[in-house]
């Protein structure tokens, strides 16, 4: 039954599954719809020399960013460094590799793993540095970079709602990359705030069908964080 999908906790969940030097995927994207719980569980794992795939590096004291200040990230694949000041401090000192991609080009990479896809072109990046030492081709009179597939020994990702099948629902923006990074992973654990029925969800609902995911696991709590908050008076406020 597919109740064997459903773990415990996040340790229960990378028993077995973590190993030194492997590359991992998360989903997320600035400080939504990060696997947060997962994580955590790597950072306890102590697996480290990782080469991690995910949009950015976490943020200050949050997500990959404690992967990243344990020493176990040895490169990342990444399109954003954002405001993270370990992340550009350990690039600019050469004490993390850093493949920097440009975001779209990162998620058809991911989605090319997915579907067995290894390789595409793009225009994306042409003539710049993102292009150097890959092959460019002309099609119908412009250029084009070739770029290859990203697949993962593990992908985590976070949804809304599972059912214990597996199926997964996330909510608006928390979807970005999760969905691509849930079928590019040798083994994919899920982490959702709900687990519902079997039968609960409209198969037309389902934004990735349970085939894709191998493991589940129920988050305890999350923290709904705001990366900037910013706030002005209401007019014909008092002053």
């Amino acid at each position: 039954m597919s109740e064997r999908k459903i773990f415990k906790d996040a340790d229960e969940a990378l028993a077995g599954i973590a190993f030194d030097g492997m590359t991992i995927m998360s989903g997320g994207f600035g400080l939504s719809g990060n696997p947060e719980h997962l994580i955590a569980g790597l950072l306890r794992s102590g697996v480290k020399d990782l080469t991690i795939i995910s949009n950015n590096c976490g943020a200050d004291g949050f997500g990959l960013w404690t992967l990243l200040n344990n020493s176990q990230i040895r490169k990342m694949i990444s399109s954003y460094i954002g405001e993270n000041k370990l992340f550009a401090e350990l690039c600019l000192t050469g004490k993390l590799e850093l493949e920097l991609t440009p975001q779209g080009t990162l998620a058809e990479r991911v989605r090319a793993g997915g579907a067995g896809i290894p390789a595409f072109y793009t225009r994306t990046g042409v003539g710049t540095v993102v292009a150097e030492g890959k092959p460019v081709e002309t099609f119908e009179g412009a250029l084009y970079v070739r770029e290859t597939w990203l697949r993962a020994d593990l992908a985590i990702v976070k949804a809304w709602k599972a059912d214990p099948e597996g199926n997964l629902i996330y909510r608006k923006t928390a979807r970005n990359f999760n969905p691509d990074m849930a079928t590019a992973g040798k083994v994919t654990i899920a982490e959702v705030e709900e687990i519902v029925p079997a039968g609960t969800f409209d198969p037309d609902q389902v934004h990735t069908p349970g085939i894709y995911v191998n493991r589940i696991i129920q988050g305890p709590s999350y923290e709904k964080r705001i990366e900037f908050r910013t706030t002005r008076e209401r007019e014909g406020a008092a002053g």
